[in-house]
């Protein structure tokens, strides 16, 4: 890619290698039971306006992290750039985790069949679907997991059509020197407007390339704002109009895309979320202790105090703690969050 078609970036500092001391991190959420604060989540986190600026800096946002599935979306424009045919479901599900649902398997399937290939040539591991539904029919149903099941088979598909439709290797896609995955590098490196700073394997088995929180926010911003005709903009178009195959049924993507008109939003595993409001804001995170539990929340927290009308979405920002099925307490903005967004008003 010869000019960038994105939106300028305002210059990022490079990626800082060491891990971050717990005590260079913020409280983001907190885990409140019967009066009691059980629990903390600490990370980092950076909001920026529709320009780039940043309107929100907590912890350590230019340090090295794996952004897991939160890149998908960059995945996927890689494929879409580097020649794959893909629109509508098929790129929506190319940039998701879908939950494993029958409708996500067919979609998979027309992938592969116009690839030329079958489910043998995916590389991600067997799995069951994270649908619970689908799940139980399944195994009533006597059917053994399976690769097309796993929540990363749409990308992987996607990344086998690119391959094909180049007349690249498919046996070796999932190497990080195959052509493939030097260009999702290079798309990466971008978009995020920081150089890759650690090449490591995703759960699903594909190149994973290090980056930072910043550049998170700044590819969904850039994402949101690109040219509808644009491949970024095919990508974040086919998101926001089928959000059901980035996530599922109940999906936590899947319903912020379906209640707050115009975000994009793609979480991953570790504690790791991008989420653009439809103007360009955007935000993003690290949970250090990986969990994501909170993550959603504090995204739409963020961009709710920073002008976002999220009031639709309140299945997303009323986190109920139970006992004994009943609320005894809430998921909360945690202190160092609600102090840092209560100076920011």
């Amino acid at each position: 890619m010869s000019e960038s078609p994105f939106p300028p970036t305002p210059a990022a500092a490079e990626p800082a290698a060491a891990e971050p001391a717990v005590a260079d991190l913020a409280e983001l959420a907190a885990v409140i039971r019967s009066g009691l604060v059980e629990s903390r989540h600490f990370g980092s986190l950076v909001a920026v306006d529709p320009s780039g600026a940043a309107l929100l800096e907590l912890g350590t946002p230019d340090a090295v992290v794996l952004p897991r599935s939160t890149v998908k979306p960059l995945q996927a424009l890689a494929c879409l750039t580097a020649g794959a045919p893909l629109a509508g479901p098929e790129l929506a599900i190319a940039a998701g985790s879908h939950t494993g649902e029958d409708e996500h398997v067919r979609v998979v399937r027309e992938i592969l069949e116009r690839a030329g290939l079958d489910e043998s040539a995916l590389g991600c591991p067997v799995d069951r679907p994270e649908d619970e539904g689908t799940f139980e029919r399944l195994v009533r149903a006597g059917e053994p997991r399976a690769r097309i099941r796993m929540n990363c088979s749409g990308k992987h598909a996607a990344m086998l059509l690119a391959c094909t439709v180049n007349g690249w290797s498919t046996h070796d896609y999932l190497h990080t020197d195959h052509p493939l995955q030097q260009h999702v590098r290079a798309t990466m490196a971008e978009l995020t407007g920081v150089p890759v700073g650690h090449d490591a394997i995703d759960g699903c088995g594909a190149p994973l390339f290090g980056t930072t929180v910043r550049g998170v926010a700044q590819s969904f911003r850039s994402l949101v704002q690109a040219d509808p005709a644009s491949p970024a903009g095919q990508v974040a178009a086919a998101m926001r109009e089928h959000p059901f195959y980035v996530g599922g049924s109940g999906h936590q993507n899947s319903t912020l895309m379906e209640t707050v008109p115009g975000a994009l939003a793609k979480g991953g595993a570790e504690g790791v979320i991008g989420v653009a409001a439809a103007d360009g804001t955007a935000v993003s995170m690290k949970i250090v202790d990986g969990s994501p539990r909170a993550t959603t929340l504090v995204a739409l927290k963020v961009l709710e105090a920073f002008g976002t009308d999220i009031s639709g979405a309140t299945v997303l920002t009323s986190l109920p703690v139970l006992g004994g099925g009943v609320p005894v307490g809430e998921i909360a903005v945690g202190r160092d969050l609600a102090a840092a967004l209560g100076a920011s008003a």
